[in-house]
């Protein structure tokens, strides 16, 4: 932990927003450099303009690679396209415009010439593709220019394709390929046009109007509750004033300032301004204020994570909230179909797995990424999807798809909800869930690996474990595929009766994730890290030290 995590920044920490921009269009990246290459995580494409990993160069071939994708794919329709707060935002959004006119593409940006959210671009994408009348004219796909909750330098890029939610590793595959192509060859075939076509559309108004389909709005604005709503400086901010005016709800705004260099902010854990709405460090600012609201709510940049504050509890851990609101949804949610099962990635708490016992239903836990929960979403198989990074989305009242990517917003409007119809807080709710199904100690650690040992554990199988307890208990599961579509995890997650650890390669960073949770209390915890650890060291031949 940073000695100053969780303080106000200082001037010190704040970047020079004329000289990031300057240098997105100046730097060129060199494809020969593996960090300036076109890379694309569980969310786009992200990077510094200053490490010349966000640049000009990468929009204008990524745009022309996505421009020619969705011609391969027969997407005919019309591109949704938002962008969120950071300061790299806006001349990404520009030259993906110039690049997407040129190619022919019916591109819609924002009525108000406001942020967009995330959520809101793949409600519009859905919206669009679920209309019969709107569909004939061609299938929808959108791009969010965002890197989420990362620090103020960043940029990020990702497409969206007509499902609505994150695009699949064979989509991203062949985008990141050929945008390298075309930054290799100069950028030659990229096209780019004066954006005198571009059609407008209100991102704002529809996602808002909509919400009490998926909503008990109603509910909410009869208990009174006092509900604060914190954007941290994101896109958010004008969906929250929204929200306010057209339901009348007892809902403050608690922070409407936007500013590229996020001065407002404390820091988070290391030390860095991080639009983090699960920190606690990230979230002081706003906890200063947990008393004077019923319901406190935070959203990172592109409003697809949610932190929930409670007066009683604080900031909740995310695995936490993600409990109380599956026990909540699947014991309000009548039209909801009976065998509809219940979305949780690997590494997301085993509460929620004797939750779903409790409620009799079926369990579905995939890999690390949102994108495994669009199907399910979509057909009305799964009807809540959830990541222990805070985000998550879930089906309207009757059965049918809301979002296909995380929406921050829906969470947080959710915490109203509960704690309009049940008169409990979600934290007391939680309370009530440990009461019933015991208490879990959980955290995540870091270890060193060498980008051979990272590419070793990515394609480890489970088999290669040679050990057979796990912290004093025996080992009832190693997996390297998560049981839920048998989609391989890039990585290896071992089981126990009351413990579980996940060994996962950083995309960015040359170490691996530790996620471990043990329902016997902290102590166990720390004894299956460092299990885990030697675990997974054993198997890939090297030693590492957790940090």
């Amino acid at each position: 932990m940073h000695e100053r995590a969780g303080t106000p920044a200082q001037s010190s920490d704040l970047i020079d927003v004329d000289a990031l921009v300057r240098a997105y269009y100046d730097l060129k990246p060199d494809p020969s450099v593996s960090t300036q290459r076109v890379a694309f995580g569980t969310s786009g494409h992200r990077g510094s303009a200053f490490d010349t990993a966000f640049n000009e160069d990468h929009i204008l071939a990524i745009t022309q690679a996505i421009v020619e994708y969705r011609a391969a794919q027969g997407t005919t329709g019309p591109l949704f396209i938002g962008a969120d707060t950071h300061a790299l935002s806006a001349p990404a959004l520009t030259t993906a415009v110039d690049v997407l006119v040129a190619g022919g593409v019916r591109v819609l940006v924002d009525e108000y010439d406001d942020y967009v959210p995330t959520p809101a671009v793949s409600h519009a994408i859905l919206r669009w593709n679920n209309d019969p009348a709107l569909r004939a004219e061609g299938e929808a796909d959108g791009i969010v220019v965002t890197p989420s909750h990362n620090p103020p330098a960043d940029g990020g890029f990702k497409y969206n394709p007509p499902h609505g939610g994150p695009a699949d590793s064979d989509a991203t595959s062949w985008i990141a390929n050929r945008a390298n192509e075309l930054i290799a060859g100069g950028l030659v075939d990229v096209n780019q046009a004066e954006p005198s076509a571009v059609e407008t559309y209100d991102f704002r108004g529809m996602y808002v109007r909509d919400l009490e389909h998926i909503i008990d709005i109603q509910a909410i604005k009869d208990s009174g509750i006092r509900i604060g709503a914190d954007p941290l400086g994101g896109a958010s901010v004008s969906y929250w004033a929204l929200i306010r005016d057209h339901y009348e709800l007892d809902l403050s705004v608690v922070n409407e300032l936007v500013d590229p260099q996020w001065s407002f902010m404390t820091l988070d854990w290391d030390g860095k301004i991080r639009m983090d709405p699960s920190s606690p460090s990230a979230m002081a600012g706003a906890l200063a204020n947990q008393g004077d609201y019923d319901i406190l709510t935070g959203n990172d940049a592109d409003a697809d994570r949610h932190g929930i504050i409670t007066p009683d509890g604080g900031l909740m851990n995310p695995n936490h909230y993600l409990a109380v609101a599956i026990q909540y949804l699947y014991s309000h949610r009548p039209e909801w179909r009976d065998d509809a099962a219940i979305g949780k990635t690997l590494v997301s708490s085993r509460m929620i797995d004797r939750v779903a016992a409790a409620l009799g239903r079926r369990l579905w836990e995939v890999p690390v990424g949102f994108k495994w929960f669009v199907p399910g979403l979509v057909d009305g198989s799964v009807a809540f999807g959830g990541e222990e990074s805070a985000g998550a989305s879930f089906l309207r009242k009757d059965g049918t798809v809301w979002t296909t990517d995380k929406d921050g917003i829906l969470l947080a409007l959710l915490a109203a909800e509960i704690r309009a119809v049940t008169g409990k807080s979600p934290s007391e709710l939680y309370a009530e869930l440990v009461a019933e199904h015991g208490e879990p100690a959980y955290a995540r650690v870091d270890a060193p690996a060498t980008p051979e040992q990272k590419a070793a554990l990515s394609k480890l199988d489970g088999d290669a474990i040679a050990a057979t307890e796990l912290a004093g208990q025996p080992i009832t599961a190693k997996l390297s595929k998560a049981p839920g579509n048998g989609a391989a995890i890039g990585g290896v997650k071992v089981e126990s009766e009351d413990a579980w650890f996940a060994a996962r390669p950083s995309g960015t960073e040359n170490v691996y994730k530790i996620y471990a949770e043990s329902f016997r209390g902290p102590e166990h915890l720390a004894e299956v890290q460092a299990e885990a650890k030697a675990i997974v060291d054993a198997a890939l031949g090297g030693p590492a030290s957790v940090e």
